[in-house]
């Protein structure tokens, strides 16, 4: 029972990352940091067209579901993907 009760739960990991990476807001933006590591918010926006609230709702979404983090330099957030999951879909996706 208790196999049963951890497999669950690491399919419910799984299928947050697929939720989250399904919006195409957030598929292009993890899409852009495996391509782009360490971009910033001003960068994603001009590439993304969006605005700053918009983008900043994304990315905290991304980070609360453990698949980017924030690094602080200087006055700006360069951003990463931390999550395997994620990149491994990436990769195959693209």
């Amino acid at each position: 029972m208790e196999n049963i009760t951890n497999e669950m739960e690491v399919l419910k990991n799984k299928a947050k990352v697929l939720k989250a990476l399904s919006h195409p807001i957030r598929l292009c933006i993890v899409k852009g940091l495996m391509e782009d590591e360490g971009c910033n918010v001003s960068k994603m926006q001009n590439c993304l067209e969006i605005p700053q609230s918009t983008l900043s709702q994304h990315l905290a979404k991304l980070r609360n579901l453990g698949i980017l983090e924030g690094k602080r330099n200087g006055v700006e957030i360069n951003y990463y993907v931390i999550n395997e999951d994620a990149k491994k879909l990436i990769k195959a996706l693209f």
